[in-house]
């Protein structure tokens, strides 16, 4: 199975390092992909210990050992109840999906779709 493209239910979006997305830390803005590069606690969809959004390296942080060294965001490296809000899709992805023709089959069941 291959981490290009998924889609994440908890979070109702599309995941994988083919997603280009922004950091989801609030007001950061930084490029990233939604990759298991990036994902809060280092595993599918956060895993054992994260919260599954997606940070740039200035806001992961290495937990210790009792979590099994995954990278964090702050709200969970700290263990804070809440997490963030996530970003919105960015222009680039939106556009992509919209036009391209690897999703026309998508388009048709979302066009289908709706009421």
């Amino acid at each position: 199975m291959g981490w290009s493209l998924g889609y994440d239910e908890n979070w109702s979006r599309d995941v994988g390092y083919g997603v280009p997305a922004t950091c989801d830390h609030p007001g950061c803005g930084a490029s990233i992909d939604r990759g298991l590069s990036f994902v809060c606690g280092g595993a599918p969809f956060g895993g054992e210990h994260g919260c599954g959004l997606y940070f740039c390296g200035a806001h992961r942080h290495i937990a210790a050992d009792r979590r099994d060294n995954a990278p964090l965001c702050t709200r969970c490296y700290w263990g804070k109840p809440n997490p963030y809000n996530p970003t919105p899709d960015v222009p680039e992805w939106i556009e992509h999906k919209a036009t391209d023709p690897s999703w026309a089959e998508w388009r048709a069941e979302q066009e289908a779709a709706k009421p």
